[in-house]
């Protein structure tokens, strides 16, 4: 076995069609490094290229076969991943245990998202079967119209192909997006974070196994058998395997992947999120959402991190609303309005509003209406989730027609951005661009189309 630089161990693997153009292909991908490694001196060792090459070539064999796969097989190796889930409990802790014990210097929020337990791995297998009980994907009739010559023109849904996704700290991440690639007929090479390498590697096993019993081939869902941060930057220069790249992470993992790929990606940055209290709210609903939106769980992308109250009645709302954060554990700081108010608030800086905490702190302002909280959102935020806390139909109308996010939302609390609330089974990340999907992305948005035409021997005149 060969050791990569990090000290973890590489299994042994083949390199998929040695012999019929992949060896010169995984020559191509380490040449198509050599320029960018050149200034430092270092560049991936040619064993990890190798290896990388052989997995892609094995999920662009796997992505051909499981394209053409029926739902019905697709649906008994979603049921049986989440079977063996439950059958491994004991390996997974255990598995999770040793990242656990390696991982000393995670925040707590970080060490939370990290954490496995039984009614975690429970949640795995309950998404996987709720994946398996969604409608099929693939193949769905998007249009159907016959042109005036005869031509029957179909567009239908297909899958993508090969997903490269690279994450970080969640292990659950791990069933979601194998799960949902699965579901949609798309293979899936996997990059964990290493502090949840173990974790990823006994939940893949599982999934692994739910393929094979199925007759699917395995190789639909690989993990990167490496911590090598050289890995990724490999994923990242493999257009003729992989066919997207889904990074789920923290800024800076998802401005390298934007930076350096060559491949289309689909990503989301931020999730700096804000509810916004109107004058139309009812203190009682107000409370409730903001106090779930900032602590349910702190460390998610959904959780608020602005909160915007109208001046109208910030002199009533205000108050018990900052004092159920505070009782629950919330760091807070404000603008000079709000400290007015109440000068126990720490001052926000200007950084405060472009800031994700991931953590038991709120930024808080006063605004100048409705029309203040949209253009503090549109300017600030960052097009994840906002919601408004409001009676007044008018107001909430303007609202959601004037913030520019994946996710608007009344009085509803912003945790329920989550593609598993929506009714998605689970979800591969938010993605808050504007091309191909916005919002949850799940086994609907992991496909693409293609137009089917039928003649009866038209000829273009």
């Amino acid at each position: 076995m060969a050791k990569a630089a990090s000290g973890t161990i590489l299994p042994p693997l083949p390199l998929a069609g040695e012999g019929r153009g992949e060896g010169s292909a995984a020559d191509s991908l380490r040449d198509a490094l050599t320029l960018r490694s050149s200034a430092s001196g270092r560049g991936p060792e040619l064993g990890l290229v190798r290896q990388m090459a052989s997995i892609g070539a094995a999920a662009r064999s796997a992505a051909r076969q499981l394209a053409t796969a029926t739902s019905e097989r697709k649906i008994k190796a979603l049921q049986d991943s989440a079977a063996a889930l439950r059958e491994a409990t004991r390996e997974l802790l255990a598995a999770n245990a040793q990242d656990l014990s390696a991982a000393r210097d995670l925040s707590p929020a970080m060490r939370d998202r990290l954490v496995l337990d039984e009614r975690r791995i429970e949640a795995m297998a309950q998404g996987l079967e709720a994946v398996a009980a969604l409608h099929e994907p693939v193949g769905r009739l998007l249009e159907r119209r016959t042109r005036p010559n005869g031509l029957l023109i179909e567009r239908v849904s297909v899958p993508l192909g090969v997903i490269g996704i690279i994450y970080e700290s969640r292990p659950n991440v791990t069933a979601d997006a194998g799960g949902l690639c699965l579901k949609s007929g798309n293979a899936a090479i996997l990059r964990g974070g290493s502090e949840s390498f173990h974790s990823s590697a006994a939940i893949v096993a599982c999934l692994r196994r739910g393929l094979a019993t199925a007759g699917l081939p395995e190789n639909a869902i690989q993990l990167v058998p490496t911590t090598d941060r050289a890995a990724v930057g490999l994923m990242l220069t493999m257009p003729e395997w992989i066919d997207i790249i889904v990074p789920r992470g923290g800024r800076s993992l998802i401005e390298r992947v934007q930076r350096e790929s060559r491949i289309p990606v689909l990503a989301h940055l931020d999730g700096i999120c804000h509810v916004y209290v109107d004058k139309a709210a009812d203190l009682a609903k107000a409370r409730a959402v903001v106090l779930n939106a900032k602590m349910r769980r702190t460390g998610i992308c959904g959780a608020a991190e602005t909160l915007l109250v109208d001046a109208a009645v910030a002199a009533s709302h205000l108050r018990p609303i900052l004092a159920d954060l505070r009782q629950a554990g919330c760091a807070l700081r404000g603008d000079a309005a709000c400290r007015a108010l109440d000068p126990s608030v720490e001052p926000a800086s200007e950084a405060d509003w472009r800031t994700e905490y991931l953590d038991a702190i709120l930024s808080v302002r006063i605004v100048d209406g409705v029309g203040g909280a949209i253009d503090h959102i549109n300017r600030y935020g960052s097009h994840h989730t906002d919601a408004i806390v409001t009676e007044d139909a008018v107001a909430a109308e303007r609202f959601l027609a004037e913030v520019d996010s994946a996710i608007v939302m009344v009085n509803a609390s912003t945790q329920f951005a989550d593609g598993g609330e929506f009714g998605m089974g689970a979800e591969i990340g938010i993605s808050t661009g504007r091309l191909h999907a916005r919002g949850p992305v799940g086994a609907e948005q992991l496909t693409t189309y293609k137009y089917l035409v039928r003649g009866n021997g038209q000829v273009r005149p």
